[in-house]
């Protein structure tokens, strides 16, 4: 790869937008750069499903060839393969899918292109976005998981093959693949991106994310999905922090929890009030999302049960087993308990700005046939509560490690002001992913 393209991959995506509107580069330049660098390591990484490199450069040599279109223009952005797009097959990480397209862009995708981004490709996602694995390797170690079920999004990101790239959660699927290949990774708060053409495994659960290798790129693009005003996340001291170690705090690797304190006694140095925080029902609320996630799973995707049972994994006839075990009465307790925890949390906030607690248990783990656990994510998703995780350290093995922020519900963009804070007083520059 020549220099100059190494130069253009590293840039972020407000970076790049910038370069391209005062004609210090090229969106032709920018994707094309993109592309030479996927496929330098598509054969390692294997975060792309489609691409389409004449496609890519054309939509770039548009975008040169007219007025700026909004704050994304000539930016390449990758899709994660659960998401429709008009010109590019969507097959949800399945073989009963494959090749299958569907003509129409999701809502997100047009808003995205509207912006003036172009769409690069579409990345690996796991099985219909739950837990079997694809081919996607983490960039950092390729004997490890990068991650899921956004596990191409994240990676292509970490690899510095797009600036920027979008993935859904109904776990852990967004903060758990940032964290595990070492980029930032934002859940948005429940709805607040709509999710009109994305594949959906539970309308209770289901929020659309962002990758970036910067904090600030989340307020630029957050503000093209949601479709309210960009606010530049000015970094303020102020802050009420809570530490969240959870009732599974003891289950995470030493190395993850020493993260997570160390983290916290930084921000208590630089100016933050840091207090141990226990919420009650934690464990209730954890049973209660796998409940209501399994028994929407069994609802999403009862069609390719009952068709094509034999083209799913085992892994997700059992859930879907498992969800069809579930009695109406079963389900509804588990709602309760999650609008009892929504209640909750919403008072628990009137006290605390964010949250800080671990992103995962520990590294990425070891091996490809398992994306890992996300017992530290699906909680805040079933609260339906804005979530950011981003690097701190390196572990012994030189895999990253994150912390995970959490804020009230559409509090989005003070939790992205806020985590700039946090960042620049906890993370050493060369895990700023800037």
């Amino acid at each position: 790869m020549a220099t100059n393209d190494y130069a253009l991959t590293e840039l972020s995506v407000g970076e790049a937008a910038r370069a391209i509107a005062q004609g210090r580069t090229t969106s032709r330049r920018v994707v094309g750069a993109c592309l030479n660098r996927i496929e330098a390591r598509d054969e390692i990484v294997g975060a792309w499903e489609f691409l389409d490199r004449a496609l890519a450069l054309a939509q770039a040599e548009e975008c040169d060839r007219s007025p700026s279109r909004g704050p994304l223009h000539g930016v390449p952005v990758g899709i994660k393969d659960v998401i429709q797009t008009a010109d590019m097959p969507t097959g949800y990480g399945s073989p009963i899918y494959r090749n299958h397209r569907t003509g129409v862009d999701a809502e997100c995708v047009k808003r995205l292109r509207a912006a003036g981004a172009v769409i690069l490709g579409k990345t690996v996602t796991t099985e219909f976005a739950v837990f079997a694995p694809g081919k996607t390797t983490n960039p950092h170690n390729r004997l490890h998981t990068p991650g899921g079920s956004s596990s191409g999004s994240a990676a292509a990101v970490a690899d510095r093959q797009v600036p920027f790239a979008l993935g859904t959660q109904t776990a852990g699927s967004v903060i758990r693949p940032a964290s595990f290949c070492g980029v930032i990774g934002y859940k948005a708060s429940y709805a607040r991106i709509p999710y009109d053409g994305v594949l959906l495994s539970s309308t209770e659960l289901d929020t659309l994310g962002i990758f970036t290798r910067t904090v600030e790129d989340l307020a630029i693009v957050g503000s093209v999905l949601s479709g309210i005003p960009y606010r530049e996340p000015i970094a303020n001291s102020a802050r009420r922090i809570g530490l969240v170690r959870t009732p599974w705090w003891d289950s995470a690797e030493a190395e993850q929890r020493k993260t997570v304190e160390a983290t916290a006694e930084k921000l208590a140095r630089a100016g933050a009030y840091v207090s141990e925080l226990a919420i009650h029902g934690l464990e209730d609320l954890l049973e209660a999302h796998r409940s209501i996630m399994c028994r929407e799973i069994a609802l999403s995707r009862q069609y390719e049960y009952e068709n094509h049972r034999t083209s799913l994994s085992t892994r997700l006839q059992s859930i879907i087993e498992g969800g069809r075990a579930l009695s109406v009465s079963e389900v509804q307790d588990a709602l309760r308990v999650a609008r009892r925890g929504r209640d909750q949390i919403a008072r628990i906030f009137s006290a605390h700005d964010v949250m800080l607690t671990p992103s995962t248990p520990g590294i990425a783990p070891e091996g490809l046939s398992s994306t890992g656990d996300p017992i530290f994510n699906s909680v805040w998703t079933l609260l339906g509560v804005p979530c950011i995780t981003y690097p701190v350290a390196r572990s012994s093995k030189g895999l990253p490690m994150g912390v995970q922020v959490t804020g009230p519900v559409d509090s989005d963009d003070r939790l992205i002001a806020t985590t700039k804070w946090m960042q620049e007083n906890s993370a050493p520059s060369d895990w700023r992913c800037d």
